[in-house]
């Protein structure tokens, strides 16, 4: 019978060294490294595993979502680590780069690999 016992999502990127440094320290989530990867505990017991790939492709979708209780409070937060947010076009983003009223408030951002994360709101 299939009955995973921990599941867990990963992804790729170019660059551990900097992936580590952008998880651990810029987002400042629990980062661990073991055997050329990356653990990142993303809460409520989740971990995502990274891993190095020399052909890397970034992800033209979101591969990862951070809901918040306060979205403008985590922009401005992650605006002043140095995030930049991504504006699509069509998308009614505001100054800060939020989109609003298209489903939850959300901002996309990218990390050093190039791979699209979102902040979100989670009400």
């Amino acid at each position: 019978m299939f009955k995973p016992t921990r599941p867990f999502s990963g992804f790729s990127v170019d660059d551990i060294p900097a992936a580590k440094r952008f998880y651990g320290e810029t987002l400042g989530l629990p980062v661990a490294e073991q055997n050329g990867m990356l653990l990142i505990d993303i809460g409520a017991g989740a971990e995502v595993l990274v891993y190095p790939k020399p052909n890397h492709q970034p992800a033209t979708f979101t591969i990862l979502n951070f809901p918040v209780a306060d979205i403008n409070s985590a922009v401005d937060d992650l605006a002043s680590r140095g995030i930049t947010f991504e504006r699509y076009e069509g998308m009614p983003h505001d100054e800060k780069g939020i989109v609003r009223g298209e489903g939850p408030d959300i901002a996309w951002f990218t990390d050093p690999a190039g791979n699209v994360l979102s902040v979100l709101s989670d009400r």
